[in-house]
């Protein structure tokens, strides 16, 4: 009886936790050099696919991606590249295992991934709408 309550407690708060993180709007956020202020969805696509190496300008892209469980990493593939987070591991492993590319890099949670993004010339992820500051980290459109 009481394992079932515990049970029961962990799911409602295991729920709670993926309800909260999803009632944030996630945006793809990019470092202050980064001068689009949109990219088409195909564009963001090849990025995080790790098909985009170079920005429009030249610059080298530094991808920054949350752990595949994490509920911003979750929300990220499907409403904002429209695909499964298992397409992209697929897509990243493939690429390492055949030694014609390499994965992202994973940071740990949304501070290192604003940390991150802020220090990085190139560099572009996803965070919560409320965690761009417009001066270190910019937004930027998905069209």
């Amino acid at each position: 009886m009481i394992f079932n309550k515990a049970l029961i407690l962990c799911i409602l708060l295991l729920l709670n936790g993926s309800v909260a993180a999803s009632d944030e709007e996630i945006v793809l956020a990019v470092n202050q050099n980064i001068v689009e202020s949109h990219i088409s969805r195909s564009f963001s696509r090849q990025i995080f696919s790790m098909k985009a190496r170079q920005w429009a300008n030249g610059s080298p892209v530094v991808v920054f991606v949350l752990p595949d469980r994490n509920a911003h990493h979750l929300i990220f593939a499907k409403e904002i590249l429209e695909t499964f987070p298992y397409k992209l591991r697929s897509a990243w492993d493939r690429q390492v295992y055949s030694g014609t590319g390499q994965a992202p890099r994973e940071v740990a949670n949304i501070d290192q991934m604003m940390t991150n993004i802020a220090n990085t010339p190139g560099a572009i992820g996803y965070l919560p709408r409320s965690k761009i500051d417009g001066i270190k980290i910019r937004m930027v459109e998905v069209r």
